[in-house]
């Protein structure tokens, strides 16, 4: 892309959009969508979720479709998307409209998410708890700005980078959708599975006979144990732990003194509706509340397993026995009578390969979704 910088222009913030401030009470609006602050993704440019307007108090901003929510409160949250749709939106945002007469609306989104920006609302930010923008400081910055006519171009470039991820995003909601499909028909009371379940003869199973709950105490400092994960380190229904803490770093409370090792499955016990289940690929320590489960192979596969703790007959069930309001917990004791059938360990593995097969392409498409998230914001950067 040729881009000749010296025809760009420096305009102030008021003369690239307009802050939108009309007024509403949610209780007085025929509109049925609400847009809080938790609605927006740090780093995208659309909005994939909403509430009602039922659900807030306190006045509110309208935004009409093509505006842009801004998050003025915590900038470096980094949180700016375009409405597809008319809404109300928290009074903590700015409803910014692009000006035509300066800046394409198809290019205004991206270029809040150019670090040249963000960087700037981060630093006028005013508060330290809270660090909120003021409009008139925001309008009064100014920005280099390139004519119209290369706007196109550049615009046209980051829509089909935006589009590519918008694929990669499908594709990989798809795959979740025909794995929790396939595992959840397979853990019911009429188990299938495609036709690897036809004229197979299944064995009713109680969780505890075919799993068992590790407790290899020991001190992590002493062993030698370099990484301490903890809940906040599995992220629901994704197998793999991305991050850790470190030992003599981090915080290493009394409680972390569980071993686990490669192939062990980490199920996080409290909350179990968030359907935290892990197979480690590497050595740890964790907290005795999260449990480290090894099946027993003579009869149940461990790679079967990790997906039938994932199932929502396993998830509903667990849900029904923890204990507690406010930070229910599940005992292992309580997961004996959870029940279901399973085929021969050949089938078994037909079964567990074809699960991990689709678990491996999602992490492919995670992976290209990133790659592309960050030529986004390269390219964003450099332009």
């Amino acid at each position: 892309m040729n881009l000749n910088k010296q025809n760009w222009t420096i305009k102030r913030f008021e003369k690239i959009a307009f802050n939108i401030s009309e007024r509403v009470e949610p209780e007085n609006t025929t509109l049925n969508k609400y847009i809080g602050l938790e609605h927006l993704d740090s780093g995208k440019i659309k909005i994939d979720r909403y509430g009602t307007p039922d659900e807030v108090i306190g006045t509110k901003l309208k935004v009409y479709k093509g505006d842009v929510i801004f998050g003025k409160r915590r900038a470096y949250q980094r949180k700016a998307a375009t409405v597809e749709f008319d809404a109300i939106c928290s009074a903590h945002s700015m409803v910014l409209r692009a000006n035509k007469k300066e800046i394409l609306k198809s290019l205004f989104p991206f270029f809040l998410h150019s670090d040249l920006f963000m960087n700037r609302a981060i630093e006028i930010s005013e508060g330290s708890l809270s660090p909120t923008i003021k409009w008139r400081t925001l309008a009064n910055q100014e920005f280099p700005l390139p004519p119209l006519s290369e706007q196109t171009q550049i615009a046209e470039l980051f829509q089909s980078i935006e589009t590519a991820i918008e694929q990669a995003e499908q594709q990989e909601k798809n795959l979740r959708r025909l794995c929790k499909s396939l595992i959840d028909g397979f853990v019911s009371d009429k188990p299938s599975f495609g036709n690897l379940l036809k004229g197979k003869q299944l064995v009713k199973v109680r969780f505890t006979e075919v799993a068992d709950k590790l407790l290899r105490k020991i001190d992590p400092v002493a062993y030698g144990i370099e990484r301490i994960v903890a809940g906040e380190n599995l992220e629901s229904e994704d197998f793999k732990i991305r991050t850790w803490g470190t030992v003599g770093k981090d915080f290493l409370g009394p409680a972390f003194h569980v071993l686990f090792k490669p192939g062990d499955i980490l199920y996080g016990s409290r909350r179990t509706y968030l359907k935290k289940v892990a197979l480690a690929d590497f050595e740890g320590v964790c907290a005795n509340t999260t449990y480290v489960i090894c099946a027993d192979e003579k009869t149940l596969l461990q790679d079967l397993l990790k997906h039938i703790m994932l199932s929502e007959k396993f998830t509903q069930y667990s849900i029904g026995v923890s204990k507690g309001s406010t930070n229910p917990y599940i005992n292992w004791k309580d997961l004996d009578n959870f029940t279901f059938e399973i085929p021969d360990l050949a089938t078994q593995r037909e079964m567990a390969n074809v699960l991990d097969e689709i678990v491996a392409v999602i992490e492919q498409l995670k992976t290209q979704k990133q790659t592309l998230e960050n030529l986004k914001q390269k390219l964003l950067n450099e332009i």
